[in-house]
């Protein structure tokens, strides 16, 4: 790997595209979320950048990773979920097992939405009659 690595103006390294690294900061700003969040998800072994010297560079393969992980819970799976599905990604050449693993578990997660629908609905419609029995109420002691 060659070393694409830049000074900024204000001293602080940053890396270039040349080689398809990025710094944590450009991966973060790409992705809109903080480098906090980036340090958490490899502290809990979903990533694993490269380094240069100290800093963390992020491949398209890290990135790739990141997309996953942020729509993974984005659709509301757990972060083990989510480690499950990448770690069979790495071990199925042919991403049958991962593919049918998350057929899996998209199944479970629609089960469990369309059950929240359910209680959202009864609510919503509970909540909707008792707003029009206020109504009545307000409209008859006028």
């Amino acid at each position: 790997m060659a070393e694409a690595q830049q000074t900024r103006q204000d001293g602080t390294a940053r890396t270039d595209d040349r080689d398809g690294l990025h710094s944590i900061q450009t991966v973060a700003s790409q992705l809109g979320i903080s480098t906090r969040s980036i340090r958490f998800y490899e502290d809990k072994a979903l990533l694993d950048p490269q380094r240069v010297g100290s800093m963390r560079v992020y491949t398209k393969r890290e990135i790739a990773r990141l997309h996953l992980i942020l729509r993974g819970k984005r659709l509301g799976f757990s972060l083990r979920e989510i480690k499950e599905f990448l770690d069979l990604y790495d071990v199925d050449t042919l991403h049958l097992s991962q593919v049918l693993h998350l057929r899996d578990r998209v199944h479970l997660r629609i089960a469990e939405l369309k059950k929240q629908r359910e209680a959202l609905d009864l609510t919503m419609d509970e909540l909707i009659e008792i707003e029009r029995q206020c109504n009545d109420r307000i409209d008859t002691a006028r």
